[in-house]
């Protein structure tokens, strides 16, 4: 039972006497002991078992497990949201004065992140153009601890060699720590490539349906057990709830991506034939200067596609402003299509330096094709090109 699509559907909790087929909400905050003894070696770590929602519970088990076992890690940690995923798991990685390499091109709130808030514990980040690793080398110093990087990378669809990153950083004795979030663990596993760690934000394409926020990390049982143990003591845990929508969601992941894939590639492919459209980034268009790369790492190109419309903010605002079907929202991986302006709104807390570093301009689109008919979201996409 090795494929992805089998995994992702009979990875289960363990039945209750009930029996049942589908698992069941377990929505409760504490668990109960036969005697005082029991509830003890519970919690000094002597014996395994359930014993508050904070630390372990079966529904969140359950989609770490699948989690895990999708992106081939030996185990995973889930949080209530992607952010929550990514600050906890530097957090429980790095001290005081550490320093992080990561390529340039990231999601928005990765970047105040990294800029901002881990300052406040002289934890700095250096960054290398995603065309350039070879700088890699040249911001090592000796308080470097983890190298980081999105591959697609947000929001420009660009790709990073993934064996070549975790070749460096296992040269220099880092930890290489990947975001997946736009390829998800069906599109690629960055583990094979010799990835650490492994970060999503659950409320993108693994939920597929806007309904619900969470994050996730796997890795190695070593790595994941000393993120576990600073983790449940800060609160960020994912909820039950939460956890049960996303573990009966990786089951139909496969499909969702497999369609979303096909949409993705039909509409980069209108986009790059559109006049008024100055470039089309999308992984499996012949035209990406990183289509080899692609082909290789990637089983799809994944539902992401970026543009660069002529005219820069203004086009780029009333090209969403004449949308009359696609959505305007704050998400992408959705079943709907939405249509994003990256400059405006996700990274408009980065400078000018820092977006032209992340190869993003006041042009630039970033759309996440969803699982409407292809034709109609292609229609929707013309009238607002042409003011139609």
């Amino acid at each position: 039972m090795e494929s992805f699509e089998t995994l992702a559907v009979r990875t289960q909790a363990q039945r209750s006497n009930y029996q049942e087929h589908s698992v069941p909400l377990y929505l409760t905050s504490s668990f109960v002991f036969d005697d005082a003894d029991e509830m003890a070696a519970v919690f000094s770590d002597e014996k395994t078992g359930y014993q508050y929602s904070r630390y372990n519970n079966p529904n969140v088990d359950e989609f770490c497990a699948k989690m895990a076992r999708l992106e081939g890690a030996e185990a995973g940690y889930a949080y209530a949201s992607g952010m929550g995923a990514i600050f906890s798991t530097l957090m429980a990685l790095l001290n005081a004065g550490d320093h992080i390499i990561s390529c340039a091109s990231i999601f928005g709130a990765t970047h105040v992140l990294f800029n901002n808030t881990l300052k406040r514990w002289n934890i700095t980040t250096s960054f290398f153009d995603i065309n350039s690793p070879q700088d890699i080398e040249k911001l090592l110093r000796p308080t470097t601890k983890i190298l980081y990087a999105e591959s697609p990378t947000n929001p420009g669809c660009d790709l990073l060699d993934l064996e070549q990153l975790a070749e460096i950083a296992h040269q220099h004795n880092l930890l290489f720590v990947v975001d997946n979030c736009f390829a998800t663990p069906y599109i690629q596993q960055p583990i094979r490539f010799g990835t650490d760690i492994v970060l999503h934000s659950a409320t993108k394409l693994l939920d597929g349906q806007g309904r619900v926020l969470g994050g996730v990390v796997v890795g190695s049982q070593e790595l994941i057990n000393k993120i576990y143990l600073f983790s449940r003591g800060i609160g960020a845990t994912l909820s039950p709830f939460n956890a049960w929508v996303l573990s009966k969601s990786l089951e139909t992941l496969a499909v969702r991506v497999e369609k979303q894939s096909e949409n993705a590639l039909k509409i980069a492919e209108f986009l790059e034939q559109q006049p008024e459209i100055e470039r089309v980034t999308y992984p499996f268009l012949p035209s990406h200067p990183k289509f080899e790369l692609a082909k290789r790492q990637m089983r799809t190109g994944g539902n992401m596609v970026a543009c660069e419309i002529k005219g820069g903010l203004k086009a780029g605002k009333q090209f969403l402003n004449s949308l009359k079907m696609c959505s305007i929202t704050a998400n992408l991986g959705d079943t709907r299509t939405i249509v994003v302006h990256p400059a405006s709104t996700t990274h408009c807390k980065l400078t000018k330096e820092e977006l032209t570093a992340g190869g993003i301009t006041q042009g630039t689109i970033r759309v996440s094709a969803g699982l409407e008919n292809v034709n109609d979201i292609i229609a929707d996409l013309k009238q607002a090109i042409h003011g139609e």
